[in-house]
């Protein structure tokens, strides 16, 4: 038997072969306390706002929520769960907990496809494109106080909208946009979409900028048409904003509460058919003086707002998360 060795760092084998030597690790560096102190002092601040402001809030409001409490002393009257069964068997909450969801899907279905319509026009080169842009998304910057104040004078009885219907002969229309429980949760949507539209426009335009040129000059290239590129190309490629965008109308639709309660009022909404959960949480638990409720409303509120969350970043996001791309098992 022989062996050879071709170079230093080489293993020796019987029979002449030569094993190399396993590859060197790097050695992993520690983060000295200059990085550490950076660190800290970067983030600190951040952390301390988010613990005070969110984590905070949150475990009070879990506290309270354990007791009948009127809102002002140290609360004393532990009533345990009763106020969750309380929310749970109440058919008011259910049926602010389903409004919640219609507009939610609603949002969804109409705001979505409306917003990529309005965005693939708006990409292309039209004279005025900049003004257009400007009023579409002007809306979404208007204070929600203006807006409610706004439409619910245009909406009433004796109104705006009923008065310009009735001078152009069309009086059969004019309907009680506000009070009506069968047209009033499509009052909110049409509120909804013109208020929100603009954010979804912008959202996917900002998107677009994003998908390269080239693709589709090649399929214009190949004899594609343009709703074809866009359905093949542009489309597709917009999914990664379109499911950030479905995300953020989600959680937001979960906690409407400010033009629903300026246009509605406090009590006209339940009747009306557009009560939501934070509206249903204001009327009884502050409004109501029962502040150890509205907490429990608003801990409920949150639970079924951070398991949708999770659930939509799970089953949804994750993709877009941990890149589209994966290395094979």
């Amino acid at each position: 038997m022989s062996s050879t060795v071709d170079a230093p760092g080489d293993r020796v084998r019987s029979g002449g072969g030569v094993q190399a030597p396993p590859p060197l690790r790097p050695r992993r560096r520690g983060i000295g306390w200059a990085q550490r102190l950076e660190i800290v002092a970067l983030s600190g601040p951040a952390i301390l706002m988010f613990v005070g402001f969110v984590i905070f809030p949150v475990v009070m409001a879990a506290y309270y929520g354990f007791y009948r409490w009127k809102g002002f002393g140290r609360p004393t009257d532990f009533v345990g769960l009763d106020n969750y069964v309380t929310i749970l068997q109440d058919t008011a909450f259910q049926e602010a907990l389903w409004h919640n969801g219609l507009i939610v899907v609603l949002s969804l279905v109409f705001q979505g496809p409306i917003a990529i319509v309005l965005a693939l026009l708006l990409n292309q080169k039209l004279r005025g494109q900049s003004l257009i842009r400007v009023l579409i998304f002007v809306p979404y910057v208007i204070a929600e106080v203006i807006v409610g104040t706004a439409w619910a004078l245009l909406l009433q009885t004796e109104g705006a909208v009923n008065g310009v219907l009735r001078s152009v002969g069309l009086g059969w229309l004019a309907e009680d946009w506000l009070a009506n429980p069968s047209l009033a949760i499509w009052t909110l949507m049409l509120i909804l979409t013109w208020k929100y539209i603009g954010f979804a426009v912008i959202l996917f335009l900002a998107g677009m900028q994003n998908i390269p040129e080239e693709l589709s000059e090649a399929a214009a290239v190949d004899g594609a048409s343009y709703w074809q590129i866009q359905r093949r190309i542009t489309v597709p490629l917009l999914g990664p904003t379109i499911r950030i965008w479905a995300f953020l109308s989600i959680i937001g639709a979960l906690q409407l509460f400010d033009l629903v309660y300026i246009i509605w009022g406090q009590y006209v909404s339940s009747t009306a058919g557009t009560s939501t959960m934070a509206t249903y949480m204001v009327t009884e638990g502050r409004n109501a003086g029962n502040y150890g409720y509205g907490n429990a409303v608003a801990v409920v509120l949150f639970a079924i707002s951070m398991f949708i969350a999770l659930v939509y970043q799970r089953f949804v996001l994750r993709r877009d998360t941990e890149g589209a791309l994966t290395e094979g098992g």
